[in-house]
């Protein structure tokens, strides 16, 4: 009789580290960055920009020093991370910088440089110093009521375009509701992971839907609740819509029940009728979403929305090319709420959809990283920090080509806004942590780069 074997082990996994790659894509995006601002100088001056070396080298530096902080503190973190950010930082300075051409006496770019330079000072601390981001998952009250501060404290200073979302000190200004959004997220994911199985399995069934009882989902519908009434308060509409959807989404992933999604949906439409048709800021931005051309009818001149429609529409498939437009007809929202607008007319649908698929390759390998996760904490916080851009993409995509109303928010890492492209940089470097940790090798494993399996309670 012949013994049987066993069958053989399969081979050990072992995960690369592609650092490599993420330097040669590093490059691609800064060249990319280099030549869309050269191409501005010569379509406006018929000639390079003087200072065209000093831009390149500045953000290939910045690049570098990024680079080096993920290579030697998040050695397995996804490659494509920060190479996709840097390219739509880049990107966004260039149309800012084209924009500026436009406006003499208003320069923005350079304001913006040294935000950007800021928010990599502040990548580049977060990977290095959290080491794991299952640490934040302690502070996750203090997180929230640090972000209901950040969210109270510009009730006290004047309106700014009719919201009062800004802080104003001086000459420096910021809007710390973008701020806050990291923190809810950290907040709802340390809330919902302690407590996922109370929140899907617990509670009293209303047809397809499995509700809480009111001691486990109360609390945390009340610091949304309350969240959501501040930013209304204050006519942030934008922000407010941004934090309902993530609630809902993170509940989702929490629960894994599918009826969250239907009562998110039918929510919305109900707040968003009584918001739109009571309070007057927003009722005026329905009324021009429902007939963009209504002024031109009237004899008063295209409005914002119209004109960010005609921009389009020049732009064709291939657009103008960069420097050529004429989106900054749109007025004083050209380089923050509208600045898709001068891409879709300067880069045509070719250039925009180029955007679109960056945007959706940087939140696919933010909810990756989540997924690939053993801890429930690190995988919400992950797909609530991706949803947050995605949420962000689509409502100001939304707004600027006539899908949905306007809401005021700034397209992430494209538009002017300091405080935006900080917070946006922050994020990145928390998805780089959670990616790093995710592809990681499990203990006892670390010399030979063996993946360990993930049990069915790991799942």
């Amino acid at each position: 009789m012949t013994a049987t074997t066993a069958d053989a082990p399969p081979p050990d996994l072992r995960l690369p580290k592609r650092r490599g790659v993420e330097l040669l894509l590093l490059i691609g995006a800064v060249l990319i960055s280099v030549y869309g601002y050269a191409a501005v100088g010569l379509a406006k001056n018929d000639a390079v920009p003087p200072d065209v070396a000093g831009y390149g080298a500045g953000l290939g530096l910045l690049a570098l020093l990024a680079h080096l902080a993920v290579r030697f503190r998040a050695p397995y973190a996804d490659p494509l991370l920060l190479p996709i950010a840097v390219l739509l930082n880049g990107l966004g300075l260039v149309l800012i910088y084209r924009l500026d051409l436009e406006t003499p006496k208003d320069q923005a770019a350079p304001t913006q440089l040294v935000w950007s330079t800021l928010g990599v000072a502040l990548f580049i601390a977060v990977v290095v110093f959290l080491r794991d981001h299952r640490v934040l998952q302690r502070y996750a009250y203090l997180s929230v009521a640090t972000a209901l501060v950040l969210m109270i404290v510009p009730i006290f200073f004047p309106a700014v375009n009719g919201a009062k979302i800004w802080i104003r000190v001086g000459g420096l200004s910021f809007q710390p509701g973008e701020f806050a959004k990291i923190l809810l997220a950290v907040f709802f994911a340390a809330y919902l992971a302690a407590n996922r199985n109370a929140l899907a399995y617990t509670g009293r069934r209303i047809w397809k839907l499995q509700l809480p009882t009111g001691r486990v989902l109360g609390p945390i519908v009340a610091i949304w609740l309350l969240s959501v009434g501040v930013l209304v308060v204050e006519r942030d509409l934008g922000t407010s819509l941004l934090f309902f959807g993530l609630f809902v989404i993170m509940l989702y992933v929490a629960t894994g029940r599918t009826g969250w999604i239907a009562v998110g949906l039918l929510l919305a439409a109900v707040g968003a009728f009584v918001v739109g048709s009571f309070e007057p800021h927003v009722h005026s931005r329905v009324r021009d979403w429902l007939d963009p051309f209504a002024s031109i009818d009237a004899g008063r001149g295209p409005g914002q929305l119209a004109q960010s429609l005609f921009a389009f529409a020049a732009g064709g498939m291939l657009g103008a090319g960069l420097g050529l437009g004429h989106s900054i007809l749109i007025g004083f929202a050209a380089k923050s709420d509208f600045i898709l607008a001068t891409a879709g007319e300067e880069l045509g649908l070719t250039g925009l959809t180029a955007i679109f698929l960056l945007y959706a390759l940087l939140v696919a390998r933010g909810y990756r990283a989540g997924l690939a996760l053993r801890d429930p904490f690190g995988r919400l916080l992950a797909i609530g920090l991706a949803s947050i851009l995605a949420l962000q993409v689509f409502v100001i995509a939304g707004g600027v080509m006539g899908l949905i109303p306007l809401t005021g928010m700034a397209m992430p890492f494209l538009a002017q806004g300091g405080s935006s492209v900080v917070t946006n940089w922050i994020i990145v470097a928390l998805l780089i942590r959670v990616s790093d940790q995710a592809r990681r090798p499990q203990p006892g494993h670390a010399e030979t780069g063996i993946i360990a399996p993930v049990t069915e309670d790991e799942r």
